[in-house]
């Protein structure tokens, strides 16, 4: 007896499957070298892995049109850039609408001092995560652009005095 067809399998659902490659071991360890190296090269991924250069190369890439590597770039050491102090913002708006949340995130993604901005779920609407010179530097910041954000009704200030875990790498 024949099975009746999905109806939720459509044509482009089956297409995505098609195209959507699942990660095995090898592919495992090339993310995680590049996740603790991205300057490592490519022949030294394919020796750890046990791989020819050709196929480790294909692998990545793969692994970036897949979208699991989104971006290879460097850390760089915030004291190093005058960018010592990291704060982390809380923020309420005052609506919590489609169109508000929209707004925010849109004006969050202009400016080059917000690190990170997530929506969050519990007191506050949105975790801002900002680096700044100093103190000083944020005040004016806070005053000049955070509260002029669009709808914000309140934020919340939290100064890091210590960063015990930042930027930890993956774990899977």
């Amino acid at each position: 007896m024949t099975q009746p067809a999905n109806p939720t399998n459509t044509a482009a659902t089956a297409q995505a499957n098609a195209t959507a490659h699942t990660i095995d071991r090898i592919d495992q360890k090339i993310l995680r070298l590049l996740q603790s190296d991205g300057r490592m090269g490519n022949a030294d991924i394919a020796k750890r892995v046990n791989v020819s250069p050709a196929t480790c190369h294909r692998r990545m890439q793969r692994l970036f049109e897949d979208g699991y590597i989104t971006s290879i770039r460097a850390q760089i050491a915030p004291d190093k850039v005058d960018r010592g102090a990291l704060v982390m913002v809380g923020v309420v708006l005052d609506r919590s609408t489609p169109d508000s949340f929209a707004a925010f995130e849109t004006a969050c993604g202009k400016l080059p001092f917000i690190l990170d901005c997530h929506l969050v779920a519990g007191d506050f609407d949105y975790f801002l995560k900002i680096r700044v010179r100093d103190m000083a530097d944020f005040n004016h910041l806070h005053g000049d652009q955070l509260i002029a954000l669009p709808g914000v009704r309140q934020t919340r200030t939290f100064f890091v005095m210590k960063e015990v875990v930042d930027n930890a790498p993956l774990a899977f």
